[in-house]
């Protein structure tokens, strides 16, 4: 689980990743990330649509990013709000090709 200062929670800011942040596609997600010099904690957003699947589903593929973010916390450059945003395939991905996927852009992205 993410701590509260590892969460993105506002709509707008949510919208500013995605409309400015650089962007990493992948085979499961899409990564948006923003960096900034601020010495403030990485921030964490997730955006998993009906089309993944049903509920139980969509909040299925919400904790395995979840929890392959919180494996890449110490990682991130403070100040980074990343954004991610799952792609209907998610849904019958292994965690490890998820954890592949989401560790690559971040380490393209946000390190």
């Amino acid at each position: 689980m993410l701590a509260r200062p590892n969460r993105l929670t506002r709509g707008a800011d949510y919208r500013a990743v995605v409309r400015r942040g650089r962007r990493c596609a992948a085979t499961h997600t899409v990564t948006y990330v923003i960096s900034s010099d601020e010495q403030r904690a990485v921030r964490v957003g997730f955006i998993v649509s009906k089309q993944v699947g049903s509920a139980v589903v969509r909040n299925t593929v919400r904790r395995r990013l979840k929890a392959v973010c919180a494996e890449a916390l110490h990682t991130l450059r403070p100040g980074s709000d990343i954004v991610i945003r799952a792609l209907p395939g998610s849904a019958d991905a292994p965690f490890d090709a998820l954890r592949a996927e989401v560790s690559r852009c971040l380490a393209r992205r946000a390190a």
